[in-house]
């Protein structure tokens, strides 16, 4: 099985990151995945620093229990199963019949910002 990949970037423009989705579509070999987001608000704004310790925490460790995951975590239960219901939502982990993972065993964040004068 390959091993999988996730791309976060910033795409301000969609029609640029659907024409890119395609070419990657159209390719006999495994691309990676995207997830990309208009501006570093709407990133920063849900990836907060819990959550991806989180994410980078269950990379590896296949299906958790939120028990699991909260106990991994030292953290509160309550919390935890927002923060993930948050991460699934937005694709970073995965429900599946054993519970919840992590499927990427690479995740990079590639953003720039660049002066607009």
């Amino acid at each position: 099985m390959t091993k999988r990949n996730l791309t976060i970037r910033l795409q301000r423009d969609w029609k640029a990151g659907l024409r890119a989705a395609g070419h990657k579509a159209r390719s006999r070999t495994y691309q990676g995945e995207e997830l990309a987001f208009e501006t570093p608000a709407a990133d920063f704004g849900r990836l907060t620093a819990q959550r991806r310790e989180l994410v980078r925490m269950m990379q590896g460790k296949g299906a958790l229990s939120m028990r699991g995951i909260a106990g991994l975590a030292g953290r509160d239960l309550k919390r935890v199963h927002e923060d993930v219901t948050d991460l699934i939502e937005l694709g970073l982990l995965e429900r599946t019949e054993e519970g919840v993972e992590c499927p990427f065993a690479r995740i990079h964040i590639d953003i720039e910002m660049a002066s607009t004068a």
